[in-house]
């Protein structure tokens, strides 16, 4: 979802090239329009957009049930940190800064998707006092009442819960949960935690912030 006709065209042939299924959009009321209709499993979405821009496409995606939990990947012109952050505290997966290689966009999509789908762990349930977390399911619980929350921030609690009790440092968390090889921007984790924590409620309790190193799950 662009509104540079030539970026969208490019967009979509390598994603169609990769063996993706794509549907683009020109504007943002198209844009969530679609998004609304077809559920699509993952979302790029640009920043600016017509008529409506893509961060108040993806904070109105994350409100509604059919699409909280789906991927959003944005694309931004604007380098800015607090730009990046906006996009993140959202709601946004993950974010690429134009120019960027369809080669990158490629790896990217591919890594976010690979967070949703079930995975090998030591343990398939987790429990620590209320809160449950079904890990092939892909379902985390407080009181018996489930936790809407996307791939991204489900793997970030998991990989949490499967450590308690020893400190991740932010390297690490980028590394095992968002899967860079190139460690850029430890606030991305930051700004995943303080969603986590609101989206949680009384579960925040077990995540733990060690200062100066990252986080740590305690029981």
């Amino acid at each position: 979802m662009d509104d540079e006709p030539e970026a969208v065209e490019l967009v979509e042939f390598n994603l169609k090239q990769a063996g993706y299924a794509v549907s683009t959009a020109a504007d943002g009321a198209e844009a969530l329009q679609k998004a609304r209709a077809q559920t699509p499993d993952l979302i790029v979405l640009d920043v600016m957009l017509p008529e409506m821009d893509g961060f108040e496409i993806c904070q109105t995606l994350r409100r509604e049930a059919a699409t909280a939990r789906t991927p959003i990947l944005m694309l931004t012109a604007k380098a800015a940190e607090i730009d990046r952050v906006l996009g993140l505290e959202l709601g946004a997966d993950d974010y690429l800064t134009k120019p960027f290689s369809p080669r990158e966009l490629l790896l990217r999509i591919k890594k976010i998707l690979a967070r949703g789908q079930t995975e090998d762990k030591p343990k398939d349930q987790l429990r620590f006092g209320d809160l449950q977390i079904d890990v092939p399911r892909h379902i985390a619980s407080w009181k018996g009442r489930a936790i809407e929350l996307t791939a991204t921030e489900f793997k970030l609690l998991t990989t949490l819960a499967q450590r308690a009790g020893r400190v991740q440092s932010r390297d690490q968390l980028l590394r095992d949960v968002w899967e860079y090889d190139s460690l850029i921007d430890t606030r991305t984790v930051d700004t995943h935690m303080r969603r986590l924590r609101e989206k949680i409620g009384g579960a925040a309790k077990h995540l733990d912030t060690v200062r100066g190193v990252g986080y740590r799950f305690i029981e």
